[in-house]
């Protein structure tokens, strides 16, 4: 059985050993995730050639999503390293300290307009919400806090506001730059971090685009604006992550299940991808099994519908990275087991013939015996539309573009079969395709698959065709 739900992997560390990321390739890694708040440009552009040249080595279309930072609000350094909070305790952030310049009393804080957002008895909660504080008073560039929940705090912890309300751009100067990296690496999808409003999304395509980038956007959810926006968001992206930390610290994470199945139903009623992120096997950083919450997590993620499940620190700093792909495979394919109908677009009006042919060829596959459904297409725009219907059958989205087939990598039950631009759309093209899933075990002699194709090639939106195939 193919696995529908694909696996965004996060490279790192951990990766980067001799024969690490050909195991983590092996094992079932869709899409490479390379995290832009960590390392340098010239790492991460190491990491995506060494990706590429390892998938092509071994026949695979892998996908590349670069992450940007964004503003991530943090605490400054301290000189001695670090500090341990009691409750009741008095501690300022002073936008005037320097990177390593806290004290027991005091730090810095990398937002330096943060006295403009905050009022007495605000919440803060620093390091994902371990430590707890409410504000008393704000000055000029001092915020005066009482702790609330103490403990240990090192340097550079995040910080969050309790119900959101921060005021950082979502594209940061080192973002500009950085996306300059992500088009000179053709990444195949661009994550935006901390978007607020649609606006963010679209602001961050025109500068992808005017460095010549052409990967899809993904927005990620992660701050309390952002699910007052939702419906904006969702519509200028190509996709969503649900960012469960800093998004769980800021609204609760009472609140998080029920958000979570929400966007994963938006998302697709849209037409988007959605990825399910943070902390999904935090156990396997050090253990080499995931503890049974963490399987009942991925699993219901997978049968809510997510296209793709995310790991973080997992395989980008844990013992275990290729380990971890193994786990979350065996765990993705077991939920597979249990089918959950999706009634996707059933009292929908089509827009194009495109989309029309797309719902066509899955309510034909889906009441006729077919072992396949094989996608010609351009863009991948008619896979994608497919993979929004609720189907064990597996669809092949065939493309003369190598961007297409490594973008595709990222939707659900969606297979990517890279193939000669001469042959698209013709009688050879099918030919192929025949082969290849007869090669994969997917088909044999006397099964019907259907093909979907337009008239004229390299034509973007063009599919206007549905056959149905005897092998």
């Amino acid at each position: 059985m193919l696995r529908r739900t694909k696996i965004v992997a996060t490279l790192g560390p951990a990766t980067d050993p001799p024969g690490e990321l050909e195991r983590v390739i092996e094992n079932g890694m869709d899409v490479a995730r390379v995290n832009f708040s960590h390392g340098s440009p010239q790492e991460h552009v190491r990491r995506v050639q060494t990706v590429r040249e390892i998938a092509a080595a071994n026949g695979r279309h892998v996908g590349v999503m670069v992450d940007l930072q964004g503003p991530k609000i943090r605490i400054e350094g301290f000189k001695e390293g670090g500090i341990t909070l009691s409750d009741g305790a008095r501690f300022t952030l002073d936008t005037g300290l320097g990177s390593d310049e806290g004290t027991q009393d005091r730090v810095g804080v990398t937002h330096k307009n943060l006295t403009e957002d905050l009022v007495g008895d605000d919440i803060l909660l620093l390091d994902d919400g371990n430590i707890v504080m409410q504000v008393e008073e704000v000055s000029a560039n001092q915020i005066h806090c009482r702790v609330l929940n103490g403990g240990p705090l090192t340097g550079f912890k995040g910080l969050n506001r309790l119900g959101g309300g921060l005021s950082a751009e979502a594209l940061t100067d080192k973002d500009h730059a950085d996306i300059r990296t992500a088009a000179r690496v053709e990444a195949d999808y661009l994550a935006v971090s901390f978007v607020r409003f649609g606006d963010d999304v679209v602001q961050a395509r025109d500068l992808f685009q005017a460095a010549g980038g052409d990967g899809g956007i993904i927005a990620k959810i992660e701050r309390a604006e952002a699910i007052e926006n939702v419906d904006d968001i969702i519509e200028a992206s190509d996709g969503v992550m649900i960012a469960r930390g800093d998004l769980g610290v800021e609204i609760g994470d009472a609140e998080l299940p029920g958000i979570q199945k929400r966007f994963i139903r938006q998302a697709r009623e849209s037409n988007r991808v959605v990825i399910t992120a943070t902390q999904m096997m935090q156990s396997m950083i050090d253990s080499a099994q995931p503890t049974r919450a963490e399987v009942l997590d991925v699993a219901n993620a997978v049968m809510d519908g997510t296209d793709a499940v995310m790991l973080s620190a997992e395989t980008a700093m844990g013992k275990h990275p290729a380990k971890v792909i193994k786990a979350m495979d065996r765990i993705c394919r077991g939920a597979e087991r249990h089918r959950i109908a999706f009634n996707h677009r059933v009292d929908a009006r089509f827009e194009t013939a495109e989309e029309s042919v797309a719902m066509a060829a899955m309510y034909t596959a889906n009441h006729l015996r077919v072992a396949a459904i094989v996608a010609m297409t351009e863009s991948g725009a008619t896979a994608k539309w497919m993979s929004r219907n609720s189907s064990g059958i597996p669809i092949f989205a065939m493309s003369p573009n190598i961007a297409t087939v490594r973008r595709v990598s990222l939707y659900r039950g969606v297979y990517p079969i890279l193939v000669d631009a001469e042959a698209m759309g013709t009688d050879v093209a099918e030919q192929q395709a025949i082969r290849e899933l007869r090669q994969l075990g997917i088909v044999n002699k006397d099964d019907s698959i259907v093909v979907t194709k337009g008239d004229l090639t390299g034509i973007t939106g063009g599919t206007n065709s549905l056959k149905i195939l005897k092998v």
